[in-house]
């Protein structure tokens, strides 16, 4: 009989487990909290420089790119995620970067209609790469763009915004790199001496090297291959093809920066990865994290709004990697942020929730911030259980809600820190006049 039971049951298999995509991380407690941290940080300062915080799609068209960032670069050609919808098969790409997005958001909506603005944005970029250290799949940015003003100071002004950043984060080894890509005019110029350069050098040029040598040639300057340092080294520079115009605005840069006291240096072979730059552009970079040196970037973008479809306009902007940034911090030895409660409440019995959780409720009205005890199938647990957990919570204070105190109104009040073990105890009917005194910052 049992046998022909167990016959019909279900028969289960263990399920395989699933993990997340490779170089596309979870980010948990008590690391998260640090994330919290900088957000909250980039937060306060972009509103003490006027910038205004935009919230942009994940998915754009796949156009978008391959206009906006060049087709012969290495984000296009290797790196983007891209589908077809299959709905209506329009092309679509997990945006790479945001700046393009940007650009096409303030055509689309119109938004230097009445001048000027002053934006930032945050959210995950997505790169079809090799993850590594610094460099992952999914990883996120921090962008800070200005658009519809064309002078030097706005260039300066996002530099020392960067810079005011570093500091608020207690950033040490980053260094300034500058340089000018200069107008189309001008790189044109410079493009032919360069391939004629390269070309006089073809046997040392590798075949990544070869392929780009007249698609895009400016982007072999910027390789990292031993053999070929010589010829990168002995090739034009753009600076040298500078005009008035373009010199005039670089040294405005720069002597902003010298007035403010910003330490800089200039870096002639600094292009960075996408087409759209023009005229300054500049990497802050540290020594501190092996090949991926470079924690921010950025440049002048005066084309690309009128490339993908808008009236033209001038632009520049710089994005930070939060990973980077984050690694950069834990590298230096600075400590997690404290996200520790100010409160654990202690329930010995279940009875006593319909009471305590309302005074919980009030303490989180008037900003205290409370881990409440919870209990498992079997009980609330000891009181010995529930002090150990409130210790090792980081809690300031234990709230102890016991039979004696409710039975008088009130609820006991322990020390876990400072003074730890001294107690007192508070009435239960007037929360609001005692609960400052719990907070960790008063």
């Amino acid at each position: 009989m049992s046998e022909s039971l167990n016959e019909n049951k279900p028969k289960t298999s263990k399920q395989q487990k699933l993990v997340g995509v490779k170089g596309m991380n979870d980010i948990l407690p008590p690391n998260s909290a640090r994330w919290e941290w900088l957000e909250g940080k980039v937060r306060d300062l972009m509103s003490r420089y006027a910038y205004r915080n935009v919230r942009l799609p994940i998915v754009e068209p796949t156009a978008l790119f391959v206009r906006g960032l060049g087709e012969v670069t290495d984000i296009v050609e290797k790196e983007m995620y891209s589908f077809e919808d299959r709905l209506n098969g329009e092309q679509l790409t997990l945006r790479p970067e945001g700046t393009a997005g940007l650009a096409r958001s303030v055509v689309e909506h119109n938004l230097l209609y009445e001048g000027g603005k002053r934006l930032y944005y945050m959210g995950p970029m997505f790169r079809h790469e090799r993850p590594q250290r610094g460099r992952y799949r999914q990883f996120h940015q921090i962008g800070a763009e200005v658009l519809g003003f064309g002078g030097p100071e706005v260039d300066a002004e996002l530099i020392l915004l960067a810079h005011h950043l570093w500091q608020e984060l207690g950033l040490h080894d980053v260094r300034l790199e500058l340089n000018s890509l200069g107008q189309p005019a001008e790189r044109q110029a410079h493009r032919a001496a360069l391939i004629a350069h390269l070309e006089k050098n073809i046997d040392v040029l590798d075949e990544e090297a070869k392929r780009r040598l007249h698609s895009n040639p400016l982007r072999i300057l910027d390789t990292k291959n031993p053999a070929m340092q010589s010829v990168v080294e002995s090739a034009p520079r753009l600076l040298d093809f500078l005009g008035e115009a373009s010199l005039a605005h670089f040294n405005a840069v720069k002597a902003i920066l010298d007035a403010h006291g910003i330490a800089f240096s200039i870096n002639p072979r600094l292009v960075r990865g996408m087409d759209y730059y023009n005229l300054t552009v500049f990497e802050f970079i540290t020594t501190r994290l092996g090949s991926q040196g470079t924690i921010c970037g950025g440049g002048r973008y005066d084309y690309l709004i009128e490339q993908v479809g808008g009236k033209p306009s001038p632009a520049v902007g710089w994005a930070l990697g939060v990973e980077r940034v984050l690694e950069l911090i834990s590298e230096q030895g600075e400590p997690l942020p404290d996200v520790s409660p100010d409160v654990y409440a202690i329930i010995p019995e279940a009875a006593a929730l319909p009471v305590a959780m309302p005074v919980l409720q009030a303490l989180r009205t008037q900003g205290v911030s409370v881990h409440m005890h919870a209990g498992s199938g079997e009980g609330m647990g000891s009181m010995k259980s529930q002090f150990k957990k409130a210790d090792a919570s980081g809690a300031r204070f234990a709230l102890v809600f016991g039979a004696e105190e409710l039975a008088t109104g009130q609820v006991a009040i322990k020390s876990l820190r400072d003074g730890a073990g001294a107690q007192r105890t508070e009435s239960l009917s007037h929360v609001s006049t005692w609960a400052h005194s719990l907070q960790s910052t008063l």
